[in-house]
Formats: structure tokens, sequence, C-alpha cells
């Protein structure tokens, strides 16, 4: 009985599966190693890529591929910028995009290719007419092909990254660059193909085939694939949004998306097609730039929402003292978002003498984080108690008249340490708001029902990075929203006289404390509008 009761204790000792640190190995469960699934999904792509190169270059020639690639790949960057721009206020991961931008490139256009080529065989052999199957394949087969085979990519991103996919703007965002992928490829083949017409033609400069087509796909409709696609990223991204219990919405909203996408793809080819140029011009003036400018503004109306939610969200936790009451409104602001990663970079470089002058007004240094109450060293994590010499680094003019003239060597190195500390300031600063932003995100979900049930540990991962990158980053937050003009003097009703503020040191006079009693004004209240 006390050996049983003693096993009893050790086996009541043992935490649950769950927290266990060590674990048995699973015997062929190889897939489910991260290692493993990295290592399949590149090698995928690798393979696709090879073979889907190797088929261009087949039907175009080398000549031709050659300057199909160049020609291609010069709208690429405008449009990874212009869906990197829509997603500045939560960006998504760039292992997420690059891997949306690869899948477009080389596996979507891989398959698009192999069934467009069959199922054009498969008609012409079936109706013996090649120029109709042509066609038929253009306006039928390719858009649901190429429409589905793009989807894919938004749909693994939806299933496997589901935590960094939450609502329109990322379905726009990853969409825009699975179609971007896929139009370089595409074009690529269309450009050599032109360019294999005006050799044998003997035609050159703007009246070639190759201007044309440039002109055509690169320069007129160079978002008309991530047009298509981005009604399939917005039905996913409407789907991440809805509550968990509506599966029917779930499921619904991305199928429609994917229909709405085909049909407009088709009615894109077949008016080329079918009706001769004219109608392609008349579509675009009609249906395309319309739609574009529809789905312009409710991307930018989605990104404002976000915005919204970080100054309805983020008060509670300025409440609770996780954050300054002045962060939410910069959070809140892109402008001021910007001017608190500018001022950080030049404020963690003042005193290395990088030759800028401290943002943050008078008596600041870089190791002073205003209305903490504490000062920081070189390495921004340890808190020293208040009135404690600041341990930063010397002023290079200091240093060379300490040294008899430091030489010039020294002095650059100085430089550039200075310039690197302001980096990691800047960077630090973006994280803050990167998590912020999340930690926003996440509490809506909690609020409208369709956050997971690792809801709270989910929160407090997300405070815990909050708080490791504070004592950098809210001083800066807090100075733009002061330069941004966020925070006014808005006076209160006629109450008792201010306390005496409770910390020994005086506060600087450009950037109050926080939590400093104020007689006659607030300064983190906004006037009314």
């Amino acid at each position: 009985m006390l050996e049983e009761q003693r096993v009893g204790e050790i086996l009541a000792a043992v935490p649950e599966r769950r927290h266990w640190r060590y674990r048995p190995r699973r015997v062929g469960m190889v897939w489910r190693s991260r290692t493993f699934r990295v290592a399949a999904v590149c090698t995928v792509l690798a393979v696709c890529a090879l073979a889907i190169l190797a088929l261009v270059r087949d039907q175009t020639g080398t000549e031709g591929f050659l300057v199909g690639l160049g020609l291609a790949v010069l709208p690429v960057p405008l449009l990874m910028a212009a869906f990197r721009w829509l997603d500045r206020v939560d960006p998504a991961p760039w292992r997420n995009l690059l891997f949306a931008l690869a899948w477009g490139a080389f596996a979507a256009a891989l398959i698009a290719i192999l069934a467009n080529s069959f199922a054009t065989r498969w008609i012409a052999t079936t109706t013996a007419d090649p120029t109709n199957a042509d066609n038929l394949g253009a306006t039928v087969i390719a858009p649901v092909v190429e429409e589905s085979a793009k989807a894919v990519a938004i749909l693994l991103v939806f299933l496997f990254r589901r935590r960094e996919f939450s609502g329109i703007v990322d379905g726009v965002v990853i969409a825009g660059f699975t179609a971007s992928g896929f139009a370089f490829t595409e074009n690529i083949l269309y450009l050599g193909n032109a360019f294999g017409e005006d050799q044998q033609a003997g035609a050159s400069g703007v009246a070639s085939m190759t201007a044309a087509t440039f002109f055509v796909r690169a320069v007129m409709s160079p978002f008309a694939h991530p047009l298509f696609t981005i009604l399939t990223g917005t039905g996913f991204g409407l789907a991440a949004a809805s509550a968990r219990n509506r599966r029917f919405r779930r499921i619904a909203l991305p199928l429609l998306g994917l229909v709405l996408a085909m049909g407009m793809h088709a009615l894109w080819n077949g008016s080329a097609s079918f009706f001769g140029p004219l109608a392609f011009y008349a579509v675009y003036a009609v249906f395309m730039v319309p739609l574009f400018g529809v789905l312009t503004w409710l991307v930018i109306w989605a990104r404002r929402r976000e915005l919204r939610a970080l100054a309805a969200e983020l008060p509670g936790y300025a409440a609770a003292g996780w954050l300054t009451p002045a962060e939410p409104l910069a959070l809140a602001s892109m402008r001021a978002r910007g001017l608190a990663r500018d001022a950080a970079r030049r404020h963690h470089s003042f005193d290395a003498g990088a030759g800028w002058g401290n943002p943050y007004g008078p008596g600041h240094s870089p190791g002073h984080a205003p209305g903490t109450g504490a000062v920081h060293g070189p390495g921004h994590g340890a808190v020293a108690p208040v009135g404690a010499p600041v341990q930063a680094l010397p002023p290079v003019q200091a240093v060379a008249q300490a040294q008899g003239g430091a030489p010039r060597k020294e002095r650059r190195k100085a430089q550039a340490q200075a310039k690197a500390r302001g980096k990691a300031a800047a960077r630090t600063v973006a994280e803050y708001e990167s998590f912020a932003m999340s930690l926003a995100s996440l509490r809506r979900q909690a609020r409208l029902g369709t956050a997971g049930p690792d809801f709270a540990a989910r929160e407090l991962e997300l405070l815990h990075h909050l708080w490791q990158r504070r004592d950098v980053a809210a001083p800066a937050l807090a100075y733009a929203a002061q330069a941004a003009g966020l925070l006014r003097p808005y006076p209160f009703p006629p109450g008792p006289p201010a306390p005496v503020p409770y910390w020994p040191a005086p506060a600087p006079a450009a950037f109050p404390p926080p939590h400093q009693a104020y007689g006659g004004y607030n300064p983190y209240r906004l006037p009314p509008r």
C-alpha cells in the first residue's frame, strides 16, 4: 500500500501532456515536422520553376525567353510595392508573400499551361476547328484553371497561417502577390512569342508586336490578373473575419469570390477573342476601371477599419497600465507611426555624434525614457533608479578632445555604431507597432466571437512582446503623437489644485510624463470635432 501511495504521488506530480518539456518521438509522422514541410514546399516550387522555365524557353526560344524575361520583370516591383503599401498597418510576414509570389509564378503557371494546352488540343480534336478551340480555351477553360490554381496559394495561407490571415487586407495582399507572380510568367511567354514574330517579320521599334504586347500587358493592364484574383482574396478575407460558428458563410464567401474572379476573367478574355480590340477596350473602360476603383476603395476602407480598431481596443490596455495614454492615438495614425520610427532612429543616434539633433527636445538623452521614471543604459534593457548617471556613449567630439584628436577611423567607427543603434531602435518601434496591431486585432476578434480558445495565451504573449520593447517605443510614440497634433491642451472644469508630482526628478518641458496631474488642462485628450 505504501508503494502504491508513492507511485500515485509521483504520477500526480507529472504535468499535463500539453506542458511536457520532453516528448516521445513520433514514428512515421515525419510530415508533422516543420523542417520537413518547409523543405517539401521549397522542393515542389523549385521543380515547378525548372519545369515552367523549360516549357517557356521551348516555346519562345532562348533569345525570345531572355527578351521576355527582361521586359516582364519591369512591372513586378511596382505591383509588389503597391500591395505592400496597402499592408502597412499590419504587414504580413515576407515568407507568406514570397510563397504566394513563387506559387503564382511557378506552380500556378505550370498547372495553367499544361491544363490549357491539353484542353485546347482536346477541343480542337473533337470539333475539328482549331481557331474556335483557341477562343473557347481562352474564354472558358483558362479562367477556370488559372483562377483555381492561383486560389490554392490563398487557401494554403488561410489554412496554415491562420493567425496571420485576419481580414480583407490580408486576403487582397496575398492574392495580389500570387497574381503578380502568375502574370510575370505569362508575360514572359507572350512577350517572347511576340519577339519571335517580330524576328520573322523583320519588325522593330514602336510598331513591333513586342512593343504593342508590352504596352497592353505591362503598361495598360498590369493589374488585370491581380484584379481577378483579388476577388477571391476578398472572399477569403471576409471568411476570416466571420465568426467561427458561421460555417456556411466561411465556405460560401471564398467560393463566391472565386466564381466572380472566373467570370471577370472570362469576360476579359472573351472580349478580345470573340469581339475584337474595340470590345476589349470597351470592357476595359466599362468594367475593369470601375471594378479597380471599387476594390481600391474597399481595401482603403478595410485599412482604415484596422486603424479604428487600434483606437478602439488599445485604450483598455492603456487604462490598465500596459500602454501610455498617448500610444493608442499614435498607433492609430500612419503619419504618427512613421514619425515615431524616424524619431527613434535619430534619438538613439544622437549621443554617438551622428550629426542629428535630439527629436525629443532639450534635456533628453538616448537612455532616458520620458515619463517612465527610469534611465536606461546603452542596451536599453536594464533599469536604473531616477537620478542615476546615464550610461550612454559620449559624443565623438568629447572622445576626440579627451584623446587629443581621435583618428578618422575611430570617428567613422563611432558613427557606424550610432547608425546601427538608430536602425535597431527604429526596427524596435516597427515591431512594437506590429505587435500592437496584432493585439488590437485579437481583441476585436474576441469581442466579435471569432477568436480561438487560445485567446488568453496569445494575449499574454503579445503583451510580453510589447513590454520588452516599451522602453524604446513608448517615448517615440508619445513624441510622435505630439508632433502629429494628436495631443492638444483641453481645459478641465474648475476643480481642486493639482497635487505635487510623486517623482523627484523634474519632467522635461518638451515631453510631459503621462501620469502627472496637470493643473488646468489634459494633454492626452483630443479637442471636440
